[in-house]
């Protein structure tokens, strides 16, 4: 298992690749869907909880 350091390199890493190669509109689709992939990541790994975070009255 890889822990935070390392994804967070290849996270970088990836993001560094898709702007070079892509140029700025790769490296934004990279970033928001590696931020909904950590978001339905951490859902299902139980660490986020989005009942929760309902707005309150």
């Amino acid at each position: 298992m890889m822990n935070t350091a390392t994804t967070g390199l290849a996270a970088g890493m990836a993001l560094g690749f898709a702007g070079y190669f892509g140029g700025f509109w790769a490296f934004l689709l990279v970033l928001v869907l590696g931020a909904a992939g950590l978001i339905v990541g951490l859902v299902v790994q139980g660490d986020l909880d989005l009942r929760t975070r309902k707005q309150r009255r």
